[in-house]
């Protein structure tokens, strides 16, 4: 893989339609994005695992299970965003997957343009918040971005390890 393709977002297709995946594939690589393909929900909670994906694209009527089945597990342990593709158009549906962590619903046939935008909504819900680029606490000051740590405005060295430490622990200072 190139450093090119490596750096671009993957969406995970989880689709037992292999012209689905194909037409996604198509116009997914075309938009920025790098596929992977899983045609069974158990095959995709495996990609997921291993792979990280950045988005998850999941059709509900899977051969093995039920994609709400494959929601439910994936939200045992992860966090990404997903976009369920479907041809279940009835509201008690969509409800049940938004209910069960889906980040949105697209009902097939669907515009490649609108999914793209969606894929765009998902992955701009899930950036971090931009994080404070100086850190104070009494005489302490510590700057993330010149990497400049000070106490009572003298500069303080820190050996690389060290600094990731107190990075850590500035970062998370409100769970403290």
């Amino acid at each position: 893989m190139s450093a090119d393709t490596a750096n671009r977002p993957a969406v995970l297709v989880i689709d037992d339609e292999v012209q689905i995946r194909r037409l996604l594939r198509v116009s997914l690589e075309a938009s920025g994005y790098r596929v992977l393909e899983a045609a069974t929900g158990r095959d995709g909670l495996v990609e997921a695992a291993q792979r990280h994906p950045d988005l998850v694209l999941l059709d509900l009527g899977l051969p093995d299970m039920d994609g709400v089945t494959v929601l439910q597990r994936l939200r045992e342990w992860s966090r990404v965003p997903v976009v369920v593709l479907s041809v279940r158009g009835r509201e008690e549906d969509k409800i049940t997957a938004l209910d069960n962590g889906a980040d949105d619903y697209v009902t097939k046939p669907f515009s490649t343009g609108e999914l793209l935008a969606r894929l765009r909504v998902a992955q701009r819900h899930t950036q971090p918040a931009p994080e404070a680029v100086v850190f104070r606490s009494g005489a302490l000051e510590v700057d993330l971005i010149a990497r400049v740590v000070t106490v009572q405005g003298k500069e303080v060295k820190l050996t690389g390890t060290e600094y990731s430490l107190l990075r850590q622990f500035v970062q998370h200072a409100e769970r403290f």
